[in-house]
């Protein structure tokens, strides 16, 4: 129980192809829970049933979790899939924050370059951009393992916050 306080039921929101490995460093951190992520042949599978079978997927993911982190690589903004997690957490009260992971190695040892804040392409009804309202964390650091000890050691104080944030919206 990080800081007195259960792990939390969360989904995580990236770009697959490019930052799974990434993702995955994150989500073993064991400080929240999280459902297994989909395997490359059973995303195909679900992408071959098209939108309507990628938003029930989603949907049927998001379900039970309390909050989703979005997890920010170099091309993760304004993603139709992640735009579309970001607006479904939003708008069913869920919290919501983003984590800049492009500091942290990939499979090849290598880091990437900072992406934008997705959160800027997904707007209310008043044209504002939900990036007005939401925390992002950009861990510090030269090397990619004092970025993930960071993350490791703020990640469940930050989806507090973040689910905290969400239930005085309502």
């Amino acid at each position: 129980m990080p800081n007195g306080h259960p792990k939390r039921q969360v989904f995580y929101s990236f770009h697959f192809e490019r930052d799974a490995w990434r993702a995955a460093q994150v989500r073993n951190m064991g400080a929240t829970e999280h459902a297994e992520p989909v395997s490359d042949n059973d995303w195909e599978a679900i992408k071959q049933g098209g939108d309507a079978a990628i938003q029930m997927w989603i949907n049927r993911q998001m379900q039970h979790r309390s909050c989703t982190i979005v997890l920010i690589g170099a091309q993760t903004a304004n993603r139709k899939w992640v735009n579309y997690e970001i607006a479904q957490a939003w708008n069913n009260g869920k919290g919501l924050l983003g984590i800049y992971i492009h500091g942290l190695q990939n499979q090849d040892g290598q880091v990437s370059y900072k992406g934008n804040n997705p959160f800027s392409y997904v707007k209310l009804q008043d044209d504002s951009p939900l990036a007005n309202y939401l925390h992002t964390y950009d861990p510090p650091g030269r090397q990619s393992t004092d970025r993930y000890s960071h993350i490791k050691r703020n990640l469940a104080r930050w989806v507090e916050r973040a689910i905290n944030d969400a239930s005085s919206r309502r």
